[in-house]
């Protein structure tokens, strides 16, 4: 279904699931656990696992706040993407990656709901790709202080708002972790 006729594989992005990110997120143990097994199963199945790490607020390369979390561990030839904007793909190598390895459809996981994985969400399939989110395997902190709603609503909306979303030719959507088939 994708717009990339030349590109028939799948990856999964790990977005920002960095000590610097998701100290204070909803759920993390859950989200951790459901990213893990989403990652198992990739790379069972031969499917590119990609992480991405913000590079701003505090989060220099090589520093503690930058570490993905160390209840996960990726692979040494996991490629890693390192961004500085809300959109993956804005101003990082993610899309010579994946044009590299022939990929046209993404799953999504990791954080934060309402910024980075909103934005990586719309830059993917406005970039053309089959992009799903993986409804339990994204979290965010809590800023109802500020007038967000609660984490939960947060992404409980989110969920709801992609499982909706259309486009020609791409396949969107919303899927629970157990159901995704790479």
């Amino acid at each position: 279904m994708t717009t990339w006729t030349n590109r028939p594989h799948s990856a999964l992005l790990v977005i920002d699931f960095q000590n610097g990110v998701v100290a204070d997120v909803f759920e993390r143990e859950r989200v951790t656990a459901a990213i893990n097994q989403l990652v198992d199963r990739a790379r069972t199945s031969g499917t590119a696992v990609i992480w991405v790490q913000d590079v701003d607020g505090g989060r220099d390369e090589g520093s503690e706040a930058w570490q993905i979390i160390p209840e996960l561990d990726p692979l040494p030839e996991e490629p890693r993407v390192q961004k500085r904007y809300g959109d993956a793909f804005e101003a990082t190598n993610l899309e010579e990656l994946l044009a590299a390895a022939g990929v046209g459809k993404l799953f999504i996981s990791g954080a934060q709901t309402d910024a980075c994985i909103r934005s990586t969400l719309h830059g993917a399939v406005t970039r053309g790709y089959d992009t799903i989110l993986v409804g339990d395997a994204h979290t965010t902190e809590d800023l109802s202080e500020w007038g967000n709603p609660s984490p939960a609503a947060v992404i409980a909306h989110t969920n709801l708002y992609w499982q909706y979303h259309s486009v020609p030719d791409r396949e969107v959507g919303t899927v629970a972790a157990a159901e995704v088939s790479f």
